[in-house]
This record gives C-alpha cells, structure tokens and sequence, in this order.
C-alpha cells in the first residue's frame, strides 16, 4: 500500500463518512459498483465496439459491454446507446460532432440560468467548435414562447435543454415542436435528472430528442462516465465515430461494467422509492428555508438554488466556505440575473440525493435546512453546529459506511 496516498484515501473516507454532502452532481455508489470500477477489467485495452475490436482476447469485454448497451437501452426505453463515453463532457462533444460535423448553430441556455460549460461557454471546446445563441429564464422558469421567438429568429442547427443547476419540469414535447419549426435537431443533456427519468420521476426526453446525453454518477448513482442514447440507426451511427476513434481511444471496461450495474440497479423497486425520497427531502428543505426567510428557488426535482447574498449578505463562495467549517459540502452557483462572477456567485446549489442514499429523512432534511440557515445566519455558533451536524448523520440508517 502506498502510505503517501493511502493517508489522502482514509482522510477522503472520513470525511464522506463524517459530512452532510450536499452537492447536487455527487452521490454514493454501492459496493458492487466500486469493486467493478477497481476490477481486473482495467487491464484490457479493447477499441472499437462488441464485435469489432482492434484488440484480441476482448470475448469478455464484449459480452460486459453489450449488457451494458442493452440494460440503456431498456431502461431509458431507446433503441440505441452508447456507453463508452469517459463523462458527461466528452459523451456532449460526440452529440454535437454526430448532428453537426462541421460546426453550426446551437441555441442553448444562457449559462448563468443553469447551463453547463459544455453548452456555450468560452471556456469550453464547445464555443470554439459551434456558434452559440441563448434563451434566458423568466422569474427562473423555462419560457417556451421567448425561446420559439429566439430560435424563429436565430434559425440554430440544434436547439439544446437539459440543466445544471435547473429545479423543474422540464417540457420536451414543447421544446421538439420549437425544434420542429425552425427545422432543427433536438439534444437533451439529462445529466442531473437521469435517474429521476429511469424512474418516471420526471418526463422522458423519448420520443422527442434526436440525441440524450446524461453522465451516469449523479442521480443514477452509477461510476463516473458519461453516456449518449438514440431512437435513430444512422444517428448512433455517427455518435460511434465520433466518440471512437475521433475523440476517445480505449473504452474504460472496467467503469462499462459498473455502469451495466448502474443500470440494473436504477430498474428496481427500491431505486425508484429512492428517488421519491431525494424529491421529498428536497422539497423539504426548500420549503422550511423558504419558511425560514431564506430566498430559495422551488422545486421539482433533486435540486434547488439559495440566493445568499441577499439573504445572508455572503457570496457564494463565502457561503460555501463557511458550511465545509461545520461538514456541510454545497457548491457556490450562479443565479439567474446574477450581478456577481463565476468565482463568487451569489448563490449555492443544495442537493439531495447523495444524502438521500445513506438514510436522510424529510424530518432530517428539514434539520439540515435549519442548520445552514442558522449558522449562515450567525444565530447558531460553530460547535452547536457541528453538534447537530453530528446527529442528523448519527440518525441516518446507514447499512454500511462509506468505504466499508
């Protein structure tokens, strides 16, 4: 054992094993997943696809990855899938590359209303490669007719939806009928809401999106990697090319396997009561900070936002800080209409399914709100804190630690 590392790997689990994670893209993965993503599948190189490898010995690989394909494609019910895409980034990268290889123009949110650097920002590949317009939210809702009268006049290739930091319903079917009009294809990036879609939780991006692209580590609590589906044989076609060999070489076997389990995983009963419960407990939260004086976003799904500078004269990043003091992990995060930078934010992101999977309860969630309200707000000091910190987990069911 490499005790350099091994001293960072023990740190790391305790304070997964100690904190409240509130980050709305993490969760925690069961024991069979993390024992795949450390398996002897690391050894094989296998490019190309089932059947049609640049390697030999790939009849195992072969079979894993299928099952894998397979299991997508029943439980987002699609025809198609790819699942060697290494994240969410790349798994963006090959549907842009598939729909528009030689450039064009995508309209997308504006970013700082809950867009992902891959949708337009100036620091991804993605403005480099593709023309970008944006439609904004309105009161930090989706406004249908302010996009149908964006895209009527911005004419894009592609109209993309599907969120970062994004708390509700979104309409798919009203976004292919935009889609339909200006004859441009239809992208949904279901990154945040992919388990809440395997479990009918939230409207399926089917039959409306050309291409669905979504990672598999955040509500499908599966490994880290990305993943792209498709109704159509010449789409998933180009998706192929463009993601091997064009910008991957050797698919990641080990992680296909624990994403083949992922996906066994998100088709059971016990997954989609667990997902019910990460929209309870959010709602919870949200509700008792709104209760509480804090202006926070609603909620219709895993996450919310919190507008802390107005409501605790903090910065997002301020606020951030101070919530790691007493084991609390969030992520600052831009608002709509936010008047500060990326790196100060005036808002976090709250999340619920990390907590969700190690036992939180609507009563809990509502005690977590209490405590960040109370300590960003100075009515609670930082040892009474960390004390109710310590018995909101202490109440958790907990059928093993982290790392166990």
């Amino acid at each position: 054992m490499d005790q350099e590392i091994n001293k960072w790997l023990l740190l790391e689990q305790e304070r997964q094993n100690n904190g409240i994670e509130l980050i709305a893209s993490e969760n925690f993965v069961s024991k069979e997943i993390r024992k795949l993503t450390g398996s002897i599948l690391t050894n094989k190189y296998a490019e190309g696809y089932p059947g049609k490898r640049y390697y030999g010995g790939c009849e195992c690989v072969d079979a894993i990855e299928q099952i894998a394909i397979d299991r997508a494609c029943k439980l987002f019910s699609c025809n198609f899938a790819n699942v060697q895409p290494h994240s969410g980034s790349q798994a963006n990268a090959a549907a842009y590359r598939a729909l528009l290889p030689r450039g064009g123009k995508i309209l997308s949110l504006v970013l700082n209303d809950g867009g992902h650097l891959t949708h337009g920002s100036p620091v991804s590949f993605s403005s480099h490669l593709y023309k970008f317009a944006f439609y904004p939210l309105k009161d930090g809702h989706l406004d249908y007719d302010e996009v149908e009268r964006i895209a009527l006049e911005y004419k894009p290739d592609l109209i993309l939806c599907g969120y970062s930091s994004y708390p509700y319903v979104i309409d798919f079917k009203r976004f292919k009928e935009i889609a339909d009009k200006v004859e441009a294809c239809l992208m949904v990036d279901m990154a945040h809401i992919a388990g809440l879609v395997a479990t009918n939780e939230h409207p399926s991006p089917f039959p409306y999106a050309d291409i669905v692209t979504s990672t598999t580590h955040k509500t499908l609590r599966g490994p880290r990697g990305g993943l792209i589906l498709c109704n159509d044989s010449e789409i998933i076609k180009k998706v192929n090319s463009a993601i091997f060999p064009y910008y991957q070489g050797g698919p990641l076997e080990h992680v296909i396997a624990a994403k083949a389990v992922c996906f066994k995983e998100a088709m059971s009963d016990d997954f989609k009561r667990y997902i019910q419960q990460v929209k309870i407990n959010t709602k919870a939260c949200s509700n008792r900070l709104k209760q509480l004086g804090v202006k926070v976003s609603g909620t219709d799904n895993h996450l919310f936002l919190i507008n802390v500078l107005d409501s605790y004269s903090l910065t997002g990043k301020e606020a951030q800080l101070a919530l790691e003091e007493i084991g609390i992990t969030t992520n600052k995060n831009m608002i709509p209409n936010d008047t500060l930078t990326p790196s100060k934010t005036s808002g976090l992101r709250i999340g619920f399914a990390a907590v969700t999977t190690r036992g939180c309860t609507k009563e809990q969630a509502e005690s977590v709100a209490d405590i960040i309200h109370g300590f960003l707000s100075k009515a609670i000091d930082k040892d009474k804190a960390l004390k109710m910190v310590k018995e909101v987990i202490k109440s958790w069911k907990l059928v093993q630690e982290i790392g166990e």
